[in-house]
């Protein structure tokens, strides 16, 4: 690289190579005095593999190293894999986040509801109104998405242009939000005063096709509705007003009233409403007002899509929901997916209800859910709109951007770039990855606690899960003679009734132990700890068949 040329380059620091996590860099500049904007700032949620953790966040130490050329924060939508990492990153940068107004309501919200002290300060921004920082002039762009207000980016510098799509579809007939601004995207494909590059979402890459409509939905929700001869109970993405603007209009026209159980549920739909997002849209009812309703006059929109435990469809399926409870002939509508990982979860719910002779309708069923997404044939229709110079694939697994790299080279696009999280890819002048060129990485919330990986102790926890855990605790005086204990205890390991107990073996192997070690040798603590370990850990595993973790205390008097 020539170091004293402009540059424009991009750098993703979470989401390419994954699902989720989403946080981007673009800089323009020669190498050594770059500016950088960043876009999103998001999180990806825990599996079973990383117990005990909430969240998992970008690693922004590439930021913070650039820190004084860091002008400030974009939030394309909101997301949590977008926008769920920003007050919990952001503030340290004491810079600008830029969202729309329905992104920074519920930015706000979410500071209150999970207590947050830190702050950030968001300046507002409007599809159609360009603002600058430093060389970048930044267009937000409305696309339609599963959530209000959803932007686009075009960023453009001096050498050359970017049309950062972020989260979108086409969809001519949205609910509760937008549709993707056409006309502007066609615009800037007959601009051609400037090259343009492409950064695009991969998530549907894989599918053929175009995604049906948000109306086509509503229709399917308000057939449904209007055909239930009880109760219906519809759970969805707490974050997708449109979806539940289609089921109160559904319920208004079969003249039952709206209950809504779930705290994200309404403070999501509350920002909404302050918006001017519902009208038209009777209020809702809180949970306590289910009991009052005839059967055949209510419709239920609760929070548990993805089979989080204690969310409202869950402790309803269980039985165990202070207000609301169903019974046989009722319906429940889960109108979404199951996100990858939630699979076993959310199938355990269903069966739950179908147990009690509640019909479960999914989008197996009817078309209860659309994804919010591009599929293969909005994507074409994307290129010959933009006429992009080059296109990166974000937003997806290896799967999902090796498909779409493919499908744009086969529309012809001149320079396809293939990335991963840390490379370095310069978009102008002369296409290029630099692979591995920047450090990425996670960060765990953990409680209360932001750390890395091996800062988390999740390694210990899951040792813990396979092998249980043995504490022994004994008093040894300078003489090396055992004053007191041993103490065992244990925790995580099979106690079954047997002629010899798992208690009885640990205390045979401490006592053998410490008579095969004469007292002198008893006196050094770090012999005496190791011998009882390892003798500990090995008559366990051959009556167990599996090694547990084993921590000796040796108090010494």
């Amino acid at each position: 690289m020539e170091r004293n040329r402009d540059e424009l380059v991009f750098v993703p620091l979470g989401g390419v190579g994954e699902i989720g996590m989403n946080m981007g860099a673009y800089g323009f500049g020669p190498e050594r005095s770059r500016k950088w904007i960043v876009v999103d700032c998001g999180v990806s949620f825990a599996g079973p593999d990383e117990p005990g953790i909430e969240l998992i966040m970008p690693d922004p130490t590439f930021l913070e190293e650039n820190a004084e050329d860091v002008l400030g924060l974009i939030v394309t939508h909101s997301h949590e894999d977008h926008y769920g990492a920003v007050l919990d990153l952001w503030p340290g940068f004491d810079l600008p986040v830029y969202a729309t107004p329905f992104t920074a309501g519920m930015i706000s919200s979410k500071r209150a509801a999970d207590n947050i002290i830190d702050d950030v300060a968001v300046t507002l921004m409007r599809p159609g109104q360009p603002f600058q920082l430093g060389p970048f002039t930044i267009e937000p762009i409305s696309v339609a998405h599963s959530i209000p207000e959803s932007t686009g980016l075009l960023i453009t510098t001096p050498i050359g242009r970017i049309l950062h799509t972020g989260d979108w579809k086409l969809d001519a007939t949205p609910v509760g939000t937008s549709p993707t601004d056409v006309p502007r995207l066609q615009q800037i494909g007959a601009d051609t005063s400037l090259p343009l590059a492409l950064i695009c979402d991969s998530t549907n890459a894989l599918k053929e096709g175009e995604s049906p409509s948000e109306s086509e939905v509503a229709r399917v929700l308000e057939e449904l509705i209007a055909a239930a001869p009880y109760r219906v109970a519809v759970t969805t993405f707490a974050s997708n007003v449109g979806r539940v603007i289609s089921v109160a209009r559904a319920a208004q026209k079969a003249g039952r009233r709206v209950v809504m159980s779930g705290r994200a549920m309404h403070r999501v739909t509350g920002i909404a409403r302050e918006l001017g997002m519902m009208e038209g849209i009777e209020p809702f009812l809180d949970q306590d007002a289910f009991k009052e309703l005839p059967r055949d006059k209510v419709v239920v929109v609760c929070t548990g899509s993805q089979g989080e435990a204690r969310a409202a469809v869950s402790r309803i399926a269980r039985g165990e929901h202070p207000a609301i409870d169903l019974n046989a002939g009722d319906q429940v509508i889960f109108s979404s997916w199951a996100i990858p990982g939630n699979e076993r979860e959310v199938i355990d719910i269903q069966n739950m209800f179908v147990d009690r002779g509640i019909e479960v309708i999914t989008r197996d069923d009817k078309l209860v859910h659309v994804t919010g997404h591009p599929r293969r044939g909005e994507l074409r229709q994307l290129y010959s709109w933009v006429k992009p110079q080059v296109l990166v694939p974000v937003h997806g697994e290896p799967v999902h951007l090796l498909a779409h790299a493919k499908l744009g080279r086969e529309q012809g696009i001149p320079q396809v770039v293939e990335a991963r999280n840390g490379d370095l890819v310069r978009l102008f002048p002369e296409p290029m990855a630099f692979p591995g060129e920047v450090r990425t990485g996670e960060l765990y919330l953990d409680g209360n606690i932001l750390c890395t990986p091996d800062e988390s102790g999740v390694k210990g926890r899951r040792r813990l899960s396979f092998g249980g855990h043995i504490g022994i605790s004994l008093a040894v005086g300078s003489n090396g003679n055992v004053l007191s204990g041993p103490e065992i205890a244990i925790e995580g390991l099979p106690e079954v009734e047997d002629d010899e107990s798992l208690t009885s073996v640990i205390r045979k192997t401490v006592s053998g132990t410490l008579k095969s070690i004469p007292p002198k040798r008893r006196a050094d603590t770090d012999v005496l700890v190791a011998a009882l370990h390892k003798a500990v850990r090995g008559e366990v595993n051959a009556y167990w068949g599996r090694k547990p973790n084993v921590t000796v205390f040796v108090h010494r008097v």
